[in-house]
């Protein structure tokens, strides 16, 4: 009998996306192989599987320079996240008339409560600064999983830290402001080290 702890990393992709976006720039993203490859050092875990869930920006008819640059970036960072062992690439799509995000949120979330239910995972990470997500998250801890929460810097989910135990991820030298309670704690990833140019 396999007695070994089964983890799951279910990620917001594009709260995560946005996220990096922010702290990198246009010209560089985060290096997704090696930024899990990191997270799991620092956490002593091994993810079983990495569920990604996300949906490309839509291109414009006539993109400007920045729109160009944005996309590219885009591109470039879903292309290292398909890259990664055991990630599982769950693409949803944007509304025509609105741009609004479709079936992402919905899928992770009943994913989440789906594979806890069924007994696939014992322990879970949520990857997201998305508040939305703690109703599945409380469903999840009830049927008696394991709940984490990790969040960027610039993305945390200000209502999960009074929850559940959350790890903040650092990758500016910079303070971060938020409530300090007894489930929340930092990790600090040196950012040279998780990110990559683009020539």
């Amino acid at each position: 009998m396999n007695t070994q702890k089964k983890v799951f990393l279910f990620i917001d992709g594009s709260n995560l996306y946005s996220a990096q976006y922010e702290l990198f720039s246009p010209y560089s993203y985060l290096n997704f192989p090696i930024f899990i490859s990191s997270l799991e050092g620092l956490l002593k875990v091994q993810f079983n599987r990495i569920y990604f869930y996300t949906s490309y920006s839509p291109k414009p008819n006539k993109p400007t320079h920045k729109q160009k640059s944005y996309l590219k970036n885009e591109a470039l960072f879903y292309r290292s996240v398909k890259m990664t062992k055991h990630i599982i690439f769950f693409k949803g799509y944007r509304s025509p008339t609105s741009g609004k995000e479709k079936e992402v949120d919905v899928k992770l979330t009943a994913d989440l409560i789906h594979l806890a239910h069924i007994d696939s995972y014992d322990e879970s990470y949520l990857m997201s600064g998305d508040a939305d997500f703690l109703q599945a998250l409380f469903i999840v801890n009830s049927i008696g999983k394991k709940v984490n929460i990790l969040c960027l810097e610039n993305k945390i989910m200000f209502k999960g830290i009074y929850r559940f135990p959350t790890r903040i991820i650092r990758l500016s030298k910079e303070m971060v402001k938020y409530n300090k309670t007894r489930l929340v704690s930092e990790i600090y990833l040196e950012k040279k080290e998780v990110s990559k140019n683009i020539l």
